[in-house]
């Protein structure tokens, strides 16, 4: 499958659908993209090039073949694994929207309790509005809410719901797409037209850009906040190597 071929089918195909029909072309890809340049951390495996991924502008070099997973998904990988305890003590985890890179390697970790949710994702166990949780008030030692926040209207009350669910002690990783150069959020309820909506806010169901005021409103509900940028623990070779966005931020809310 050439990489134009596979570039159709990510911008053309529903992305529960895509879902599915990933089991079918990840062993595709990897097989003929195999290589020594570039490895994924997720799962060690090392290709000639990864793919190009993005809403109407493409990155190049971004998407491995055997995870599927993107710059944001290696980098919280390798956060997780070196600077947590996530891999190792007994922890209930509530992962919102699960990423398929992380879905079957965090189902079959023994030590934790794993709970998924979403509306439409076919990996979620809990159909559930982020704005109005099914679950009980402290439950969660650890809750993934990743690249979600941005397509939620009411985004307060999403966070105010993420604050309710979350044990005291507990942590929350809640990356979301970020214009590090701009001071404030923007967002425009009037903006409805899907070519317009990707144009100004980078997706056609984005309804916001985060500005650096993102981690002050995560304050403001009650989270202690660290602004991580854990590329800057890594060196070069090994940003070149996993394909990582150098700068990325990783917002950690505690409770």
């Amino acid at each position: 499958m050439s990489k134009k071929l596979f570039k159709l089918i990510l911008n053309s195909v529903p992305r529960p659908l895509l879902i599915r029909l990933s089991y079918i072309i990840r062993p595709v890809l990897a097989f003929f993209l195999k290589g020594n340049t570039f490895t994924d951390p997720i799962d060690g495996k090392s290709f000639k090039t990864f793919l190009p991924y993005g809403y109407g502008k493409q990155r190049h070099n971004v998407l491995s073949p055997s995870t599927l997973s993107l710059e944001r998904h290696r980098l919280l990988w390798l956060y997780l694994k070196n600077e947590t305890d996530f891999f190792s003590a007994n922890l209930k985890i509530l992962h919102f929207a699960p990423e398929q890179a992380f879905f079957k390697r965090f189902r079959k970790m023994k030590n934790l309790e794993y709970v998924t949710t979403d509306l439409n994702s076919p990996l979620a166990d809990v159909k559930a509005d982020i704005c109005n949780l099914p679950f009980e008030d402290n439950e969660f030692d650890v809750i993934l809410c990743n690249h979600v926040l941005e397509h939620i209207p009411d985004d307060t009350k999403a966070m105010q719901e993420l604050y309710r669910v979350m044990k005291p002690g507990g942590y929350g990783i809640f990356q979301i797409p970020q214009d590090l150069n701009r001071a404030t959020t923007f967002e425009d309820d009037s903006i409805t037209d899907k070519k317009e909506r990707a144009k100004i806010f980078g997706q056609y169901d984005h309804v916001r850009v985060y500005g650096l005021d993102y981690f002050d409103k995560l304050r403001s509900i009650g989270f202690k906040v660290q602004e991580v940028d854990y590329t800057a623990k890594l060196s070069a070779e090994a940003i070149e190597k996993y394909c990582l966005a150098e700068g990325e931020i990783i917002p950690v809310a505690y409770k």
